[in-house]
């Protein structure tokens, strides 16, 4: 890369520092004494403009003007719940508005309705909390329907019945498919009024089982997954609908070799529709059935592109059609809303421009709006607009720069509104009016929590890769910098699809823990490379069949503008990063062993062809349609390049990217003679949660405080 290229089109965006202060210890992080305050159970009161929150043992009520005011206290609770026989609760419980005057909750297995005017409980239903898919009946909270192992029931009050159960190996009803690729999250459909249920029927019998090893046992113990590896065999989908009222279930008639993804009901429960993929990724069919016979009844549309199609959400029904909906595509090269019938005739563009949506938000009582998130101002910020569906004028709603994070109202009407930015704005939470365009109400306002902490300057700007490409970056500089050192750097790093680093949010997006890293005097960057998401179709895709190369030109288009920079030690060079991140570390120290002095590779991913079919495939075609491309891609074959120090860290449990990834790059390295480090955590799964994470960020830390 040329020095000049990167140099001269740096453009500064943005600039937030703190005050010196005390050292920032990971204990203080931990503590949780450093987050910002929230609004615990901030939510709408059910059809009402009024919402709630908790604060400590009293639950307030506040309509949109006025004060807010205590309506029920933990004291109430245990003296009304202690009449019913419930447990007494040393907290305040995790409540959802019902009605007006009624909040549902759960304790131990089963549903409650508590009306907080005369005190009274009456329980709804069994509610299996330790299932690992449950959806309630939307119309009949008497009703839920989840799964136990394989088999998926029904419970109607006290009432089970078995919807589908097998003992069949490798069947399983009412789960999620496609190791949730596709927006997929579960696999249970109630329809609208309550009178069917959908699922799933996923037939993994072709897919090997792979092994996971729980050493947690004095004699360790196996558990089986399946895990479709990239061109192997893969799992066989079908929908099936089950009628509660005859206890009788029909299967539409799909293909048996189509992903099936995004399941919408219509609103008067008559058809499915259903956004149905082949292998390949590249061709999207939305069809439509018979939700009574299963009869294929037309396909709506189809799209298709040279390098993949990837529906993430299903279809929106207007409030008022049962035959008009709005659905997003990226086929004009950006994430935006069209609108069709549900004979797929009449296809219209309702937003377009080089930005995105990044939010369905639903539409007004009267369907004369759609609102939705999108990213008009910026790839790095989020805002609330508005869409006229007539004119199709665009309204931004949100006016603070930075990320808003929206609950709208029932009749959308008013929004609570929690939002952030690089420059200022902590956490600040306000009601909007979404006629007026602006806020009515500030709820709370934070100061920054870190003030007392020696903290580094941050800045977000841009660069431009060979290409002419724009990245944004965010840098850290060590806290307590003094002008004239030369300062190690610790590039962080991600790359991969469905992921944004840099955010105009609090911190930049970056969190605690690269803060940490500056407070002990590092210099800390990441840039979001080609790959990343929201910034369009052409910039994500531009990695197809060849992950890594493109991203780490990217990433070297980082370290030519860190080679511009006084205070860095362009010898002390590290980079850190996890699963596509841990790829990408494993990748840049060895293919660029001159630059990279250290690195920690956490859960990563060293040959795609041990990675799962649906995420492997849509990227990289198979391995033998692609076996160029797996190649190169392949860390394993840049094995002898290895010539600093690099820490590979793995779950012992990982379902997603298998800990026999990093063992054949231990196989390898063993062969070709070169030292690594290397640490497992047993019984986690493919990242390190809870008290653990903080023996992994020391962990971190210390391995380049004692290499870097």
């Amino acid at each position: 890369m040329k020095y000049l290229t990167v140099l001269s089109l740096f453009i500064f965006i943005s600039t937030f520092s703190f005050a010196q202060g005390k050292q920032l210890e990971l204990k203080d992080i931990y503590s949780g004494k450093l987050y910002p305050q929230r609004m615990n159970s901030l939510q709408w009161v059910y059809g009402e403009n009024a919402y709630t929150f908790v604060e400590g043992k009293t639950m307030m009520k506040s309509q949109i003007k006025g004060k807010a005011k205590a309506i029920l206290t933990l004291d109430k609770i245990n003296k009304d719940w202690a009449k019913a026989g419930l447990k007494e609760q040393k907290r305040f419980p995790r409540f959802a508005w019902n009605s007006s005057n009624s909040l549902r909750f759960t304790q131990k297995d089963s549903l409650y309705e508590y009306n907080i005017d005369n005190g009274s409980v009456k329980t709804l239903c069994y509610y299996p909390r330790g299932s690992e898919y449950m959806k309630r009946n939307p119309a009949n909270e008497s009703q839920v329907a989840y799964t136990r192992g394989s088999d998926l029931f029904i419970v109607d009050g006290n009432k089970v019945v078995a919807v589908a159960k097998t003992e069949e190996p490798g069947i399983v009803f009412g789960q999620t498919v496609a190791r949730s690729e596709f927006g997929i999250e579960h696999g249970i459909f109630w329809s609208p009024k309550g009178n069917f249920l959908a699922f799933y029927r996923k037939d993994e019998s072709k897919v090997k089982e792979y092994p996971l090893v729980n050493t947690d046992a004095r004699e360790a113990e196996v558990e089986m997954i399946r895990y479709p590896m990239a061109g192997m065999e893969t799992e066989v989908v079908q929908l099936g609908i089950y009628n509660p009222k005859t206890n009788k279930t029909i299967y539409l008639e799909t293909k048996s070799d189509l992903y099936l993804t995004n399941i919408v009901w219509s609103p008067d429960e008559k058809f499915i529709f259903i956004q149905e993929v082949n292998r390949e990724q590249n061709h999207m069919w939305l069809r439509k059935y018979d939700a009574i016979t299963g009869a294929f009844i037309n396909t709506l549309f189809e799209e298709t592109n040279d390098k993949w199609v990837e529906p993430e959400e299903g279809i929106h029904f207007l409030n008022n059609s049962n035959d008009q909906f709005v659905f997003m595509s990226e086929r004009d090269g950006f994430y935006h809303a069209y609108i069709s019938n549900t004979d797929g005739k009449g296809i219209k563009q309702l937003t377009k421009g080089n930005w995105m949506i990044t939010s369905f938000k639903g539409f007004n009582r009267d369907d004369s709006k759609m609102y939705f998130i999108g990213t008009m101002e910026s790839p790095i910020e989020r805002h609330l607009y508005e869409l006229d569906m007539k004119s199709l004028d665009i309204k931004k709603i949100t006016w603070v720069e930075g990320s808003h994070s929206i609950n709208l109202n029932h009749d959308k009407s008013y929004a609570i509104d929690r939002f952030s930015n690089s420059k200022d704005v902590i956490a600040e939470y306000q009601i909007l009016s979404i006629e007026k365009g602006k806020s009515v109400k500030t709820l709370l306002k934070n100061d920054n929590p870190l003030e007392e902490y020696a903290m580094g300057e941050t800045t977000i700007g841009m660069l431009n890769n060979e290409e002419g490409t724009e990245l944004y970056y965010r840098l850290i500089k060590p806290a307590n910098f003094e002008k004239g050192k030369k300062y190690p750097v610790i590039v962080y790093v991600y790359g991969g699809p469905h992921a944004q680093m840099v955010k105009d949010s609090w911190l930049g997006g970056g969190g605690f823990f690269l803060q940490y890293l500056a407070s002990k005097g590092y210099v800390v960057f990441t840039i979001d490379n080609r790959g990343s998401a929201n910034r369009g179709f052409e910039f994500e895709s531009a990695i197809h069949r060849q992950l890594g190369t493109l991203e780490m030109q990217d990433q070297m288009t980082g370290i030519d503008f860190l080679r511009t920079l006084d205070y860095v030690d362009t010898t002390r060079i590290g980079v850190n990063g996890w699963s596509y991140g841990g790829f990408m570390t494993t990748s840049l120290l060895l293919n660029h062993p001159n630059v990279f002095k250290v690195g920690v590779a956490g859960g990563p991913v060293i040959d795609w062809k041990y990675y799962e079919i649906m995420y492997g495939e849509r990227y990289m075609d198979t391995p033998d349609e692609n076996p160029d491309g797996y190649e190169t891609a392949s860390v394993l074959n840049n094995v002898e390049n290895l010539k600093g120090q690099l820490l590979l860290i793995h779950g012992t449990m990982d379902p997603v990217v298998v800990w026999q990834n990093s063992q054949v790059f231990i196989k390898e390295c063993v062969k070709k003679q070169k030292q690594l480090d290397y640490f497992v955590y047993p019984g986690h799964e493919h990242n390190v949660r809870g008290y653990d994470r903080m023996h992994l960020e020391t962990k971190i830390a210390k391995y380049f405080d004692d290499f870097l």
